[in-house]
């Protein structure tokens, strides 16, 4: 039986945001293996009342378009109409597939995981952010077959610029992001530090965290946007950290990295950055095994550790960063990922 690969697209409020923009980029490495979008045509309305209209548009008109035997990827969590999909997907003999880019039950608290076990067995496969979170997912009850995407895609029009093999007698350690004290307070006791062997540049609203400022350690610099940060942000790696410590990732933020796959991690390697990472994050064995960072317990050993990277071993990084960003860029996570299905 002849099948369609099918999506259902919505209103994206801006694409501003790392959720939207990894949404709007699996649209489109969707539309370029030949999928079916059986909503309405992508819009970009910040008004939240068309937003409910749009989308709710959108999937009234899919119920319409399905096929018997079509394989339908939604984008998780789709707000509320997720169940009602599946049910009548399922109806029409259509498989649903779950891609997962964000749990309620982990990180906002907003339901029990019984009860998004529950959801998300109303699609007939997952794909997880990442083979940790699948497996936390089975060892909670799903019964589905569940898959990993890895890394999320990062399509842009910007390139990296070309870097330098050698390694700097003090390397810049790049941390860009939203600055909210929530989050990321760990930077405040880095301000209170020095080190001889790095400094952190810090990409974003100094305001969000009062009290951050420049230090011996640390430079602070504007938010840039995504496409300008690309191309040429100065810098050697790319951190992801979240937390009130520099001694572990901590808080509700921080605990959220041993499940979830940071868009952040994404955006830096197409930024052409090797990554330094918790390691217990999920994502950390990817790093290792595609040899594109560091993976660190405490950020005091970086002190012990960037001082021992030879020239050779910096190239090997950067031309790993090189091909795992390429991969990202054409939307390759996510096209293995579905054809595994």
């Amino acid at each position: 039986m002849s099948y369609r690969f099918c999506f259902i697209s919505h209103n994206y409020r801006g694409v501003e945001s790392s959720g939207n923009k990894a949404k709007t980029d699996n649209e489109a490495t969707l539309r370029q293996m030949g999928a079916t979008n059986l909503g309405l045509p992508t819009t970009y309305y910040n008004n939240k009342v068309v937003t409910f209209f749009l989308d709710l548009a959108g999937v009234l008109k899919s119920f319409f378009c399905m096929r018997q035997g079509d394989v339908l990827l939604l984008q998780y969590p789709v707000k509320k109409y997720f169940s009602l999909i599946c049910r009548v997907a399922r109806w029409r003999g259509v498989r649903p597939v779950a891609l997962i880019h964000d749990l309620g039950s982990m990180r906002r608290k907003r339901l029990s995981v019984r009860h998004e076990i529950r959801r998300l067995s109303r699609a007939e496969y997952i794909i997880a952010s990442n083979a940790t979170m699948a497996q936390w997912l089975l060892q909670q009850g799903l019964q589905r077959p569940v898959g990993a995407l890895g890394l999320f895609d990062y399509r842009s029009q910007s390139v990296a610029p070309q870097r330098s093999d050698s390694v700097p007698s003090v390397p810049s350690l790049v941390y860009a992001g939203v600055l909210a004290t929530r989050k990321n307070t760990f930077l405040l006791d880095l301000c209170q530090k020095s080190s001889p062997h790095y400094r952190l540049d810090i990409y974003g609203n100094r305001d969000g965290l009062p009290g951050l400022g420049e230090s011996a350690l640390v430079r602070m610099h504007d938010f840039m946007p995504a496409e300008t940060f690309i191309a040429g942000v100065e810098g050697d790696f790319g951190l992801v950290w979240d937390g009130d410590s520099v001694d572990s990732c901590t808080g509700s933020f921080g605990e959220y990295l041993r499940w979830n796959s940071p868009h952040k991690v994404s955006f830096y390697l197409r930024a052409g950055l090797p990554i330094i990472i918790w390691r217990e994050a999920a994502v950390a064995s990817i790093i290792e095994q595609e040899g594109i960072g560091l993976c660190i317990g405490s950020l005091s050993e970086l002190d012990t550790l960037l001082p021992t990277i030879t020239p050779a071993q910096m190239q090997t990084m950067r031309r790993n960063v090189q091909r795992i960003s390429n991969k990202l860029a054409s939307g390759g996570f996510l096209q293995d990922a579905l054809n595994k299905i």
